[in-house]
C-alpha cells in the first residue's frame, strides 16, 4: 500500500488525471485520503495549465465510501467537521464541493463500488461516466446516518426530490445503467476512464476561457437562481470573452479550418 493517496498527472494538452490510489481498500476514505483530496483540488484549481480533469479510482472501484475503522481512531470524525474561516463546507463536505472550485471541467470515471462518500465525490464532478455494472449507493442510512458530504448542493441538480428520497431512505444499490436512467450518471460506457480522457481532450482543445466561463455560468445560475441575476451573468461573461485573444483565435482558426492554438489563462 502506498502512502500517496492521490496520484496526479498532467499531460501536454492540459488534461489532469487524478487517481484515488488506495486500491487495496477500494479507495475507501481515511483521514489521509480526505486531506489528499482537499490538497489536490486546491492545487488543480490554481494550476492555469489545467483545461480538464479526470478523476477515477485505482483498481476495481471508484471509492467504496468511508473507512470507518480508520476514522474511529484519534478523533478522525471530529476533524471532518472542522470548518476553515471563510470556506464553504467542512472538511468532509469539501471533498465533494471543491471539485466545483476547479475552474476547468471535472469528469468522474466510475467503476466498481461507488458508495456513500465515494458517490458524493463523484456527484461533485461536472460529468460522470460509468460502466453498466458499476454499483452506486447513497448508503449512509445503513449506518444510521444521513449523507453529509455536500449532497444538498449536488444531487438536487440531477434528480427529482422523490428519487433522491427513495435512494436515501433505502440505501439501495443501483447499477450504472439504472443510475443513468435516474440521472445520477451522464453516460454509460464500457471503459469510463478511456471515454472520460477522450472527452477531456476534446474539451482541452477548446478555448479555456470560454470553457471556464461556461462552467461558472451554469454553476452560479442553475436551478433556484434569480432569473435577472442569471441573465446578467450571461451578458457579463460574454462581454468579457468577446474580442479577447482566445475568442479571436477561435474565429480565425474556424475560418481557416485549422486547429486553434489557445493560450492558457493568466
Amino acid at each position: 500500500m502506498t502512502d500517496q493517496r492521490i496520484v496526479v498527472e498532467i499531460d501536454d494538452a492540459g488534461v489532469a488525471t487524478a487517481t484515488l490510489n488506495r486500491a487495496d481498500k477500494h479507495n475507501a476514505l481515511d483521514p489521509a485520503m480526505f486531506d489528499a483530496l482537499i490538497d489536490v483540488t486546491g492545487t488543480l484549481a490554481q494550476d492555469k495549465r489545467v483545461r480538464a480533469v479526470v478523476v477515477h479510482g485505482a483498481g476495481k472501484s471508484f471509492c467504496s465510501g468511508l473507512d470507518v475503522s480508520s476514522l474511529g481512531k484519534g478523533g478522525g470524525v471530529d476533524s471532518l467537521l472542522e470548518r476553515e474561516p471563510g470556506v464553504l463546507g467542512n472538511h468532509a463536505q469539501r471533498v465533494s464541493l471543491d471539485w466545483g472550485r476547479i475552474p476547468a471541467p471535472v469528469i468522474a470515471a466510475i467503476t466498481g463500488n461507488c458508495f456513500g462518500g465515494g458517490l458524493q465525490i463523484a456527484l461533485g464532478a461536472d460529468i460522470r461516466y460509468s460502466t453498466p455494472d458499476a454499483r452506486l449507493s447513497i448508503m449512509e442510512v445503513k449506518w444510521g446516518l444521513v449523507p453529509d458530504m455536500g449532497i444538498t448542493q449536488t444531487l438536487p441538480r440531477l434528480v427529482s426530490a422523490d428519487v433522491a428520497k427513495e435512494l436515501t431512505f433505502t440505501g439501495r444499490i443501483v447499477d450504472g445503467s439504472e443510475a443513468h436512467r435516474l440521472g445520477l450518471v451522464t453516460r454509460v460506457v464500457d471503459d469510463p476512464l478511456a471515454a472520460a480522457l477522450d472527452l477531456a481532450h476534446e474539451i482541452a482543445s477548446k478555448s479555456p476561457h470560454a470553457v471556464r466561463a461556461a462552467k461558472r455560468l451554469y454553476d452560479e445560475s442553475w436551478a433556484g437562481t434569480d432569473p435577472a441575476a442569471a441573465l446578467m451573468l450571461e451578458s457579463e461573461l460574454q462581454v468579457a470573452l468577446m474580442g479577447s485573444p482566445n475568442q479571436m483565435e477561435a474565429v480565425h482558426a474556424g475560418m481557416a479550418r485549422r486547429d486553434a492554438r489557445f493560450a492558457d489563462p493568466e
